[in-house]
């Protein structure tokens, strides 16, 4: 398949500078957002995502829920200036409902919900900006705002899109190579090396696909050090806070009285 855009240039670049095996730039903030039990806003490249989640917490629908296991529950929302197009999704945009059932998926097998019988997992995800890798920074974000949230996991869950130009691959594709390139997304958990989600919306040839996949899986253990270090790093000042707030010295009660007796 040729391409119509200059995805590589003569020197082996992209069209953002980076080679073919290349990630974007990532950053992760794991700061509180609001009244959540969990949140993390990760960012790729251009691509950012805020994921918030509350619980796990009683069922708001007692029709809905299990005796065994808590339900997950995913609702995304794409931002309006989050592409050039300046278009408000509705929630029941097709593509928004097909990325939230692929959340949903993804983490069904991985979050612990027998622990919690008769209970809900909210998770909302707010698009804050795209260039491509969408559902990778979804899949990414709601790891950390789980652990955030304290939401018991068999394994993070790391995910990367990749593409093939030609009969070269690449990783981590931007909007101008995912609408140029067939190509797929994959969600590994790294400690077991099992792979959560496989998903491809365009058709990809036989015999490239076990070379991106391959590749994608070892991208996938790059991006679960970045992450793992981000938590590593959160939980250290927030111990931190804690022993600061400890160390503080208590009011002494009786001076208090002594000054209102004054």
């Amino acid at each position: 398949m040729s391409s119509r855009v200059e995805i590589l240039n003569d020197g082996g670049f992209r069209s953002d500078g980076r080679k073919q095996y290349e990630l974007r730039d990532i950053t992760i903030d794991l700061s509180q957002q609001g009244t959540a039990d969990g949140s993390a806003v990760i960012t790729h490249g251009l691509t950012q995502v805020m994921v918030t989640v509350f619980g796990p917490r009683e069922a708001k629908m007692r029709s809905q829920t299990l005796h065994d296991r808590a339900v997950i529950n995913v609702e995304m929302n794409v931002a309006p200036f989050s592409t050039g197009e300046r278009r408000k999704r509705a929630r029941a945009d097709r593509r928004i409902l097909e990325l939230s059932a692929a959340i949903e998926s993804t983490f069904e097998p991985v979050v612990q919900t027998s622990l919690y019988p008769r209970s809900q997992i909210d998770i909302y995800v707010h698009v804050l900006q795209q260039d491509g890798g969408l559902l990778q920074a979804c899949i990414n974000a709601t790891t950390l705002a789980l652990i955030s949230a304290g939401v018991p996991l068999h394994d993070f869950v790391c995910a990367v899109s990749g593409g093939v130009h030609s009969t070269e691959p690449l990783l981590d594709l931007t909007t101008l190579e995912e609408n140029d390139l067939p190509n797929l997304t994959v969600a590994i958990m790294p400690r077991t090396r099992k792979v959560t989600l496989v998903t491809m919306e365009t058709r990809l040839h036989v015999e490239r696909l076990r070379d991106i996949f391959e590749l994608a899986c070892q991208a996938g253990q790059t991006i679960h050090k970045e992450m793992k270090r981000a938590v590593k790093d959160r939980t250290v000042a927030l111990v931190g806070a804690m022993d600061a707030g400890s160390r503080h010295p208590a009011a002494n009660p009786d001076r208090d009285v002594m000054m209102e007796d004054r």
